[in-house]
């Protein structure tokens, strides 16, 4: 298991050079290497029959990235019990809404939540702005890499954190996010963070979507650093991600008109809040849930507690050779209560191990 209060951050230069973000800022996001990893956008199926012709044709074929197992078989099922027309738990295309949670369920999350590497390096640019940071404990932490330090100071380093980027546009921030992607490396796989995406809920993203769901995002991440990206890694197009969002406000600058970030959250979608996302920007019920912690608990109970057919999904990570290996214990991602509720209640749970084939895309294992 990966524990993320014994980790350190390898060494980085914590004063970047402003003119190399700049120039860095330039680069067009269509630089990231994919491998392979996008999936086809929303709005690409037919009508209703059409959609079970294709469930039919192409149940054989699909998922190749999963294991004939029962996780594949009970996805499979719900998708053509639900879009086959006459079929008694047939769901119009309308109501085929599927929500997904990104980190540790799209993406990996290990040894931390890969916005939180992009916010640490947000302060340690702004750093030269607040000369008042020296004395804060989480400054500190941050500046010698001592995660065990920066966990004990929780609250001072949020604060670090809302102010690094406060006062910005929500297109500046949009360029940063993007700018980041094209050069940042995960600490010890040294991958570029949208090649460490799961292939087979690539796979399954698309399959959905191939059978008229709907496909959004519902993560206790930012909206303002998934929106950047996700269409083009996920085929998940920007109004389709719920998420944290930060306090926004209107203003005119320059004599031009912008949304500028400021330092507060505004709505927390994580644990009973992801509910409440799904209702405020969806206004249906999903039939479908995918997540992988006890922060998805209540997504996959508001799911599951709908009339007529449901399927309620859990990743379990037990693969520590090909990815990483948590759960009950896990300082990031914890799956306990999740886990006991998915047994007792019968819901599909995805062994990484067992189920998947691949794990990353482009032929990594």
């Amino acid at each position: 298991m990966t524990d993320p209060s014994t980790f350190r951050l390898p060494g980085r230069n914590p004063l970047r050079p402003a003119l190399a973000a700049l120039c860095l800022a330039a680069l067009a996001f269509t630089g990231v290497s994919l491998g392979g990893c996008a999936a086809p956008a929303e709005g690409g199926a037919g009508g209703a029959g059409t959609q079970s012709a294709q469930t039919t044709q192409a149940a054989s074929q699909a998922l190749p990235s999963w294991r004939d197992g029962p996780a594949r078989q009970a996805l499979l099922k719900f998708v053509a019990d639900t879009t086959r027309p006459g079929s008694p738990t047939f769901v119009a295309p309308d109501d085929r809404v599927a929500v997904f949670d990104n980190d540790g369920t799209l993406w990996s999350e290990q040894p931390l939540y890969f916005q939180f590497f992009f916010l640490l390096d947000q302060v340690r640019a702004a750093a030269p702005q607040h000369p008042e940071w020296k004395s804060n404990p989480a400054f500190k932490a941050l500046m010698a890499n001592d995660m065990q330090a920066l966990m004990r100071n929780e609250k001072p380093l949020l604060a670090l954190i809302a102010a690094a980027n406060a006062g910005m546009t929500v297109d500046e921030y949009d360029r940063t996010v993007r700018t980041w992607l094209v050069q940042a490396k995960h600490p010890t796989l040294q991958r570029p963070y949208t090649e460490l995406v799961y292939q087979p809920q690539l796979e399954l993203l698309s399959y959905l979507r191939a059978n008229g769901f709907k496909t959004y995002i519902v993560s206790g991440g930012t909206i303002d650093f998934m929106r950047p990206w996700t269409q083009k890694v996920y085929g998940i197009p920007p109004e389709q991600v719920i998420g944290s969002s930060q306090a926004v406000r209107y203003m005119v600058r320059d004599g031009k008109p912008v949304l500028v970030r400021d330092p507060k959250l505004d709505f927390i979608d994580d644990g009973p809040g992801k509910p409440v996302g799904i209702y405020r920007h969806i206004g249906r019920r999903p039939i479908l849930a995918v997540g992988n912690s006890d922060g998805d608990l209540q997504m996959l109970e508001y799911t599951a507690g709908g009339e007529g057919p449901r399927l309620a999904v859990l990743v379990h990570h037990d693969d520590a050779e090909r990815e990483f290996a948590y759960d009950r214990q896990s300082k990031v991602g914890k799956l306990d209560k999740a886990l006991d509720a998915a047994r007792a209640r019968g819901w599909t749970v995805i062994s990484m191990k067992q189920d998947w084939l691949q794990v990353y895309p482009a032929g990594k294992p």
